[in-house]
């Protein structure tokens, strides 16, 4: 889902593995050279990850970071698609590469697909993964925006928060929202209680006009209820330090947010789904039109699809890895706040972000702006 970063760079070590990382070797396809990666700023320690696959296969690993969807974008737009030879899209912004021919087409003969969770690996076809008939992006790893909130403040679980809590009278200043997401949310919460209809917040893509008429809406709803607000938030850090040192209480947040204010800060803090339905966002594995470094690349994304890897990923993140069978060595923490987050019927109940089009991207910089400045 744009998320410094959408998300907290982890210290290496944070979550213990429960199985040692082994790269195969007929799952190599490189072994020497380098590899140019570049990756959201808390995906990959040197130490870690990266290291491993570089003692296994002899390849270097060069990595760039980035914070949001739109930085990534923009600088493998101002290089023409070249520079980098691996990068980890949101699915839902596919199209604006796809309009520049920034990417290339994965290669089935060379990426190991049987690797990736397969109802997934189909599923994010419709979400932006594909374009005339190919596919460009292969689901790395999955995660939710929903809210976190103060137990002692809100006692209530995963499932029945809602997002109208945090617009509740009589907590002024204690809400947390990042204004490119926070539409999305309200949008669900007004449906849900019958106010602004728009069919769980879709009509946001619908076309422009439905999308103007809701944004309308929201916007209204939320400027109403602009003394609530404590903080803005743009990257992780920011969305943590708004509970840590700004005052607030609840807000809609990436789930590492309220996950890792759990385990490190405070066992008050709570993450979970509200009612109406949490943001989910799949990122995704791409290669650049011009990578420079192919056999490497796939080297690497084969390597990162092994079970083992993607478990080390996920207990090291916060996120969800796509690779099939890493849920067998998730850690007893990483396992036991994915299962807090997520009750019966949540992941059913999730809303996931759709392609974006030119006019909701469009849209929704002019009612960000909006709301900023209200």
């Amino acid at each position: 889902m744009t998320r410094f970063s959408r998300r907290n760079f982890m210290k290496a070590g944070a979550f213990a593995l429960a199985a040692p990382v082994v790269l195969r070797a007929h799952d190599a396809l490189a072994t020497s050279g380098s590899v140019d990666v570049y990756a959201w700023g808390d995906y990959f320690d040197k130490n870690t990850i990266l290291a491993d696959f570089t003692n296994a296969t002899g390849v270097k690993v060069n990595l760039s970071t980035y914070g949001s969807n739109e930085e990534a974008e923009n600088k493998l737009r101002a290089a023409g698609g070249k520079g980098f030879d691996l990068l980890f899209p949101s699915v839902d912004t596919g199209p604006n590469y796809y309009k520049d021919n920034l990417l290339q087409p994965i290669d089935d003969a060379k990426f190991k697909v049987e690797n990736v969770i397969p109802s997934i690996y189909r599923n994010s076809l419709t979400l932006g993964a594909a374009h005339r008939g190919k596919r460009y992006l292969v689901p790395f790893d999955w995660g939710t925006e929903g809210v976190t909130w103060d137990s002692t403040k809100f006692a209530k679980k995963s499932g029945e928060i809602s997002y109208g809590d945090m617009w509740l009278a009589g907590h002024p200043k204690q809400t947390a929202i990042r204004q490119k997401s926070v539409f999305n949310g309200v949008a669900l919460y007004l449906d849900a209680n019958g106010t602004l209809p728009s069919n769980r917040g879709l009509d946001l893509y619908k076309s422009e006009a439905d999308a103007r008429r809701v944004f309308d809406g929201v916007l209204k709803f939320i400027v109403e209820h602009r003394g609530n607000v404590g903080a803005f938030w743009n990257n992780a850090t920011e969305a943590t330090a708004a509970f840590t040192d700004a005052g607030c209480t609840i807000g809609q947040t990436w789930d590492t947010t309220g996950i890792l204010l759990h385990q490190k800060t405070d066992k008050k803090w709570s993450y979970g789904m509200p009612k109406e339905g949490g943001l989910a966002w799949t990122d995704t594995l791409a290669i650049p039109a011009g990578a420079a470094n192919l056999e490497q690349a796939y080297a690497f994304a084969n390597f990162l699809y092994q079970p083992e890897v993607g478990a080390r990923f996920a207990n090291t993140t916060g996120y969800n890895s796509c690779a099939k069978g890493a849920d067998a060595f998730l850690s007893e923490e990483a396992r036991a706040a994915f299962q807090a987050a997520y009750p019966a019927g949540a992941i059913d109940n999730l809303f996931w972000w759709p392609m974006q089009t030119d006019f909701y991207a469009k849209l929704r910089g002019e009612y960000v702006e909006k709301l900023t400045n209200a």
